[in-house]
């Protein structure tokens, strides 16, 4: 319905009230109170002529309110008005309008601008408008600045070739391979799936997997260089990642580690050319980790030289095998071993499963899973035998052999030894999932800072928006997971070096990459969530892959052996290792480990140093590395304890492990902790750049008072700091944040990731 009022605009005399009236209405319902005083205001001066007093009291009455419409038209022709007074045509400065009234003075007629002033302040005061600034109602941008260069807080060209060490030339040949597969992320499960195998046949056809078998398809003294392309890879699309991962890694990596010399030089260079395509059949749907009690059996059988593959019951079937539904041949597969009726615990051996033709071989039966919550571009399925012979030869046998004549020989005589050393050569397996971890943690904060610095919200009054990085609930939530990504880039080339130099059946090598393995699995799958949070609505777009990160590399935290699993195989490794401090009783090693736990509570938990919040002693690497020491050896200590008790009761190992679990766990992630923040060290003092080490010294601190933060609940509760010096631990990382603010987007553009593994967003001025 049309206002039957006659428009502003077209009355001179009611024109320069205009502003008041749009903000007296836009900014609530006027009241009776309101209308009385404006009456007694306005007939104390005679500034206003009746006819226009009559019409500016008639858009003021409370009981006939302007339409929302004539509210959007005063709205546009204020903002005309505006634009006009600000131009060169205007008769006042546009910085000398700082007011409602004073955009009614300037916008007035000359001729009745010497008189309105008056009458709009009265207005003004009586409807409580005096001090109203123009830009809170009418906020008007400035022009853009002129675009300059950015300036770097730092060389990103020297900390990339620092990040990316002595293996840079296979990331960058990586790198430029990515560069021409971005990922796809809007392809139904045939094509994904589809894709991934002619990339993978590309990376083959380029020499990734040749450098999967060192000493057979390749001259590389280790699996160094595989593990630099497969974290690199990470960069791009999991599928293929994983792809790639279960053909060359497991499958291949299974016969490389696994298989005497023949069957490397036989199957392995097929394996690298992707002329045999195979999978890694362990897993079983009834056992999931426990691998020990796996129920698929391989019987010998001594008059055909062969052995028999069964699957006993459903239960048994091996289960999210990759490759398995669609293109794999072959499947190393995981079975107990059964000879003259004796079994000898899991071994493993080659399966064949399809022809060359690509059909099911006779006994073996395969399914697809169905779809996932993400990888879908892997065609994971199950596999069920029913008395598949496969030739004696096909036992995978270095740590074992099964002869002719059916006797079994092993230089390891202990069956649980003889299984702990065959799982411990696949520990690359972890090592790799540790590494791809923290590639795709850095992919997510690359688009989430980049956005961040883009994406403008809010301001002050008459200023441009501020960029959401600004704001330190952002920074909170993105800074310490950055600083914790660099922190775990060092970490794991600190386990990939042990790992290429270790010796064979190292247990230190397999704590280190189970602990690192969970901690960076479950680290990137918390930081993808919130920055596809930080990204608000832009985030949860496909097209800006943090969905498809996200879902992805959820699985990480479950395959390779599940999180919460591997971490009690690292406590338990390090309650082994305490017990044989003192198994043999010594009691000069036992006093001096008591004099060592009293020296620190003294030093460590006396009242001074419990509250200190200086910054130079928060900031202090020694503070920070001893209190994630002292953590870990209170919780192994009273974890011993609470062992010791259980089992001096009568418990079996069991269920006094079970009665402890959670204490395990923890020790464990402590563990962890300290072992990623001494990498990290490390590397900070290995930096020969004094301005690179400035920022990663910086990123340091950040990284370890956020985990010091994170868990004061229990250094408080501990006594190893008080009340106030948690809260200063806590206004340090605010601090730290502010500080690296300013470099994060040099931070993450060192990670050098191809443009197209990023999102639009990450280039996009001005997103919404």
């Amino acid at each position: 319905m049309l206002d039957p009022r006659p428009p502003i605009s077209q009355d001179p005399q009611l024109w320069p009230f205009l502003p008041l009236l749009y903000v007296a209405w836009a900014d609530g319902e006027l009241g009776e109170d309101e209308l009385i005083r404006l009456h007694h205001k306005l007939a104390e001066q005679s500034t206003v002529a009746p006819a226009a007093l009559v019409a500016l009291l008639a858009w003021l009455d409370p009981k006939s309110p302007p339409s929302p419409s004539t509210l959007e038209t005063w709205l546009a022709e204020l903002q005309r008005a505006v634009s006009l007074a600000g131009g060169a045509a205007a008769t006042v400065d546009r910085g000398q309008i700082h007011t409602l009234a004073d955009l009614g003075v300037a916008i007035a007629d000359d001729t009745a601008r010497s008189s309105t002033r008056l009458a709009l302040d009265v207005v003004a005061e009586a409807l409580g408008l005096v001090d109203t600034p123009l830009a809170e109602v009418l906020p008007t941008a400035p022009p853009p600045a002129p675009a300059t260069p950015r300036t770097r807080a730092l060389d990103i060209d020297a900390l990339r070739r620092l990040l990316d060490g002595p293996q840079a030339a296979v990331r960058d040949d990586t790198r430029e391979f990515l560069a021409g597969h971005p990922p796809p992320y809007d392809l139904a499960t045939p094509e994904l799936r589809a894709l991934g195998h002619k990339w993978l046949r590309e990376l083959a056809a380029a020499g990734f997997g040749r450098s999967a078998f060192p000493g057979v398809t390749s001259e590389a003294p280790d699996l160094g260089a595989f593990m630099a392309r497969f974290e690199a890879l990470a960069l791009g699309d999991l599928s293929l990642l994983i792809k790639a991962g279960v053909q060359f890694g497991l499958f291949g990596g299974s016969i490389l580690h696994l298989g005497n010399e023949r069957q490397r030089q036989r199957y392995l260079p097929a394996v690298a050319s992707l002329a045999l395509i195979g999978c890694f059949a362990m897993s079983e749907t009834g056992h999931g980790s426990n691998v020990a009690d796996l129920e698929t059996t391989a019987r010998y059988d001594p008059a055909t030289e062969e052995f028999v593959i069964d699957t006993p019951h459903d239960a048994a079937r091996k289960d999210w095998i990759g490759g398995a539904a669609t293109y794999a041949r072959m499947a190393t597969v995981f079975a107990q071993l059964e000879v003259a009726g004796e079994v000898h615990g899991v071994h493993a051996f080659l399966v064949p499963i399809r022809d060359e033709s690509g059909a099911l071989v006779p006994g073996v039966r395969s399914e697809d899973v169905g779809a996932k919550m993400g990888l879908n571009g892997v065609d994971n399925g199950r596999l069920w035998f029913r008395g598949v012979r496969v030739p004696r030869d096909a036992m995978l046998d270095r740590f074992a052999t099964v002869h002719a004549d059916g006797r079994y020989e092993s230089a390891i005589a202990s069956p649980s030894r003889r299984f702990f050393t065959m799982l411990g050569t696949l520990v690359a397996g972890r090592v790799s999932i540790a590494s791809a971890a923290v590639s795709v943690a850095k992919v997510g904060l690359t688009i989430a800072i980049r956005y961040a610095t883009i994406r403008r919200q809010f301001g002050p009054p008459g200023a441009p928006e501020t960029p959401i990085l600004d704001y330190p609930t952002h920074q909170r939530r993105l800074l310490p997971a950055l600083a914790t990504t660099y922190a775990l880039h060092f970490a794991a080339r600190a386990l990939q070096t042990a790992y290429v130099t270790a010796k064979p059946g190292e247990r230190e090598v397999e704590s280190f990459a189970a602990g690192l393995k969970a901690y960076a699995s479950w680290h990137v799958t918390r930081t993808l969530q919130d920055c596809r949070e930080c990204c608000g609505g832009q985030g949860y777009l496909a097209v800006n892959r943090i969905p498809t990160l996200l879902a992805d590399a959820d699985i990480f935290t479950t395959f390779e052996g599940d999180n919460t699993v591997l971490m009690q195989l690292v406590a338990r490794s390090l309650l082994t290792s305490f017990h044989r401090q003192f198994a043999d009783g010594r009691f000069i090693g036992i006093l001096r480990h008591l004099a060592r736990q009293a020296a620190t509570v003294l030093r460590e938990k006396n009242p001074v140093a419990t509250r200190m919040t200086d910054a130079a002693h928060l900031r202090d690497r020694e503070f920070q590395l001893a209190a994630l020491r002292y953590r870990e050896q209170r919780l192994l200590q009273t974890a011993a304890r609470r062992m010791k008790k259980r089992l001096d009761a009568g418990a079996d190992g069991h269920h006094a492990v079970m009665a402890v679990q959670e204490h395990l766990v923890a020790l464990a992630h402590a563990h962890i902790e300290r072992v990623v923040l001494e990498s990290f060290d490390a590397g900070v003092r290995a930096c020969s750049d004094p301005a690179l080490a400035i920022w990663l010294d910086r990123l340091c601190d950040l990284h370890a008072l956020s985990r010091l933060a994170a868990d004061m609940s229990w250094f408080v509760e501990d006594g190893y700091v008080d009340p106030w010096k948690a809260r200063a631990v806590r206004k340090q990382v605010e601090a730290l944040c502010d500080e690296v603010k300013g470099a994060a987007l040099d931070l993450v553009d060192a990670f050098a990731i191809p443009d197209g593994c990023l999102a639009p967003i990450a280039f996009a001025e001005g997103t919404a």
